[in-house]
């Protein structure tokens, strides 16, 4: 199936991008990118790539769920949603089943997740989620921008 296609709407919508990034620069870009991720991992090795188009029970694509594994034991998730589905506990259930994925399947068992400081929506989330802001030396594991929040969750078995 091709989701560069599905998604190219999605992440054209100019709301997403209020606090970072911008939209493809077209269905041709998003196309290369996607085809890279499918290989599952970093040309080194040292990253693997799992990436979920997230559909609604229409079949419609809202938006992505994905995780980096680094080879070193870190894993940092990502998400971005069509801004009309937001509000809707959407974007909480499919980074639940990313996580629960993630731990049952992947070994993962701390997950971290950087996000724009002023992004008070995302944040939200992931306090929903049970992330928590990282104390000041913790931040090292990453590069962060002045801007930029790092937060960390352990996976238990609730999830």
């Amino acid at each position: 199936m091709d989701h560069a296609a599905e998604l190219f709407s999605v992440l054209s919508d100019p709301a997403i991008y209020e606090f970072e990034n911008q939209p493809p620069r077209s269905l041709e870009w998003l196309r290369d990118r996607y085809q890279k991720l499918e290989q599952r991992e970093s040309p080194d090795g040292h990253e693997k790539w799992l990436n979920w188009a997230v559909r609604l029970s229409s079949g419609d694509v809202i938006g992505y769920v994905q995780a980096t594994i680094y080879d070193d034991g870190r894993t940092i998730i990502a998400y971005e949603f069509a801004s009309r589905y937001w509000g809707r506990s959407l974007a909480f259930q499919s980074v639940t089943e990313m996580l629960k994925e993630l731990r049952e399947n992947h070994d993962v068992d701390n997950v971290m997740a950087i996000l724009k400081t002023a992004n008070h929506r995302s944040l939200r989330l992931l306090q929903r989620l049970g992330f928590q802001s990282v104390s000041e030396g913790e931040e090292k594991v990453v590069e962060l921008g002045h801007d930029e929040t790092l937060m960390r969750q352990q996976l238990f078995q609730q999830l």
